[in-house]
């Protein structure tokens, strides 16, 4: 059974390279109660961000989506997912490279397993994407919370070159196709 808050309340970890730009993006969408950064998949517990950039833990760079499947579904959760980081490129997001900023989703039930795997399928039937989809799908073990300070890091960090150049085109991206998935 997925971890609850309420009977619509669900939970999925997922990574799609940089945790900053990933919760950048659910942090606007409608439904979304929460977003949290950090690190999952790993052999270590509680690793620190030093640890996990070195590539040698097994982590990845993560945000545990909590979100209320009675306003957003979780179709609707991976289709952003799918839409906001490029699916196809092992090991890698844009200039950041590693096993750490692999593209995954650690799903909680059968059910979510499933349906990334019809995202899957239907995205590759529309033909989104030249190359095949390499995103691993792997049971959640463990989520460990980053530090504070990547917490809401563009919301915080807005003028940062990093959110500047990178975040900043990303959510622009995201908000202009998910008009009408955004919060208020």
């Amino acid at each position: 059974m997925s971890e609850t808050i309420n009977k619509s309340t669900e939970v999925i970890t997922i990574g799609g390279g940089c945790f900053w730009c990933t919760e950048a993006v659910y942090d606007a969408l409608k439904g979304v109660v929460s977003v949290e950064s950090g690190y999952s998949g790993g052999a270590i517990p509680n690793p620190t961000y030093r640890q996990v950039c070195t590539g040698t833990t097994g982590h990845a760079e993560v945000v545990q989506v909590t979100f209320d499947s009675a306003i957003i579904s979780l179709h609707d959760i991976l289709d952003v997912f799918f839409s906001t980081h490029d699916p196809t490129t092992l090991n890698r997001q844009g200039a950041d490279a590693g096993t750490q900023y692999r593209s995954v989703v650690f799903y909680r039930t059968p059910e979510q397993k499933a349906m990334a795997e019809q995202v899957i399928r239907e995205i590759t039937a529309a033909r989104l994407y030249d190359d095949p989809i390499v995103t691993e799908l792997a049971p959640f073990t463990a989520f460990f919370m980053a530090e504070n300070y990547h917490q809401e890091y563009f919301q915080n960090n807005g003028s940062q070159p990093y959110c500047r150049v990178v975040i900043a085109p990303k959510v622009k991206k995201f908000r202009e196709h998910f008009r009408e998935k955004l919060k208020k």
